[in-house]
């Protein structure tokens, strides 16, 4: 309520897509933004706060997250969801005209597969500490999960505990210097049911899948728009090495790294974060003129 934003559902197929939006469609490209794994688009209200009202802006929970329609027999693989997104945005009109792209994490993993797949569509983009690149030593966190399938099964009372074990190391890893407080808003916004966890396990092994796990680099020449990469100097979940992978593969790409900060971007530094991400948007959109 006190961003302003307004709950919004819609229909297509099989899903029921639920998102926020503030402000109406004007001179400047809308901005859409796509959360990470295990959270909402409730994690965007902190970079609401720095984004001026007259900027159209949608924030919509992924397939299976927040209030969106949870399959578990659809495919959740980065390049499939892009394609549920681009639905989406077709049905609520977002098509009209290119918009502005951002994408937080696996978010940025699902962006950086729609700004390949689609784009005429994406005026600029902006990835915070993208997934989808490889690095040498591989991803820990993608580890301990693949230990976790091969060792336990689905349902199992067992797994929901160890399921829960991970969720506070990926939270407390996430994090610059956490704080109870900060735990307890990042909790808040992950839906504590055996049911979602069961997806988060399914939705994971699709995004690791090696038709998904390096999309974004092994798509990045496909990417047209102007890009800028934000990255926490102290990601312990998605090394901050990956910043200077997209900048050799994705023409037209700015780098902003952030001292301070670790994996969630929109936590550790909210209102720079917001900055960089509006300074990128007026530099390529333009600023709006007032009378």
């Amino acid at each position: 309520m006190r961003q302003g934003v307004k709950v919004k559902h819609i229909k297509h197929n099989n899903y029921n897509f639920c998102y926020f939006t503030r402000g109406k469609p004007g001179a400047q490209p809308s901005m859409l933004m796509l959360h990470g794994y295990l959270f909402s688009k409730d994690m965007w209200l902190d970079t609401l706060e720095y984004i001026p009202e007259d900027i159209h802006v949608v924030c919509i929970d992924l397939p299976g997250h927040g209030a969106t329609t949870r399959l578990m027999d659809d495919s959740y693989r980065a390049p499939d969801q892009a394609e549920l997104i681009h639905e989406f945005v077709e049905c609520i009109g977002l098509d009209k005209n290119p918009f502005h792209l951002i994408g937080f994490s696996v978010g940025g993993m699902i962006a950086g597969a729609y700004a390949a797949l689609y784009p005429s569509h994406v005026h600029c983009l902006s990835l915070l500490s993208p997934g989808g690149l490889r690095y040498e030593g591989g991803y820990e966190l993608v580890k301990h999960f693949r230990q976790l399938e091969k060792s336990i099964s689905v349902g199992s009372s067992h797994f929901y505990a160890s399921t829960e074990r991970l969720v506070e190391e990926l939270l407390k890893l996430g994090l610059y210097h956490p704080s109870l407080s900060q735990l307890k808003i990042l909790k808040g916004y992950i839906l504590d049911d055996r049911p979602k966890k069961s997806f988060y396990m399914k939705n994971f092994i699709d995004l690791t899948s090696l038709k998904s796990r390096y999309c974004v680099e092994d798509n990045a020449s496909e990417i047209k728009a102007p890009t800028e990469i934000i990255w926490g100097e102290h990601d312990k979940i998605f090394d901050p090495s990956g910043a200077d992978i997209l900048a050799k593969v994705i023409p037209h790409c700015q780098v902003n790294m952030l001292d301070k900060c670790g994996h969630f971007i929109t936590m550790d530094r909210p209102q720079k974060s917001a900055e960089l991400i509006l300074e990128f948007h007026n530099s390529v959109c333009g600023t709006k003129k007032t009378n």
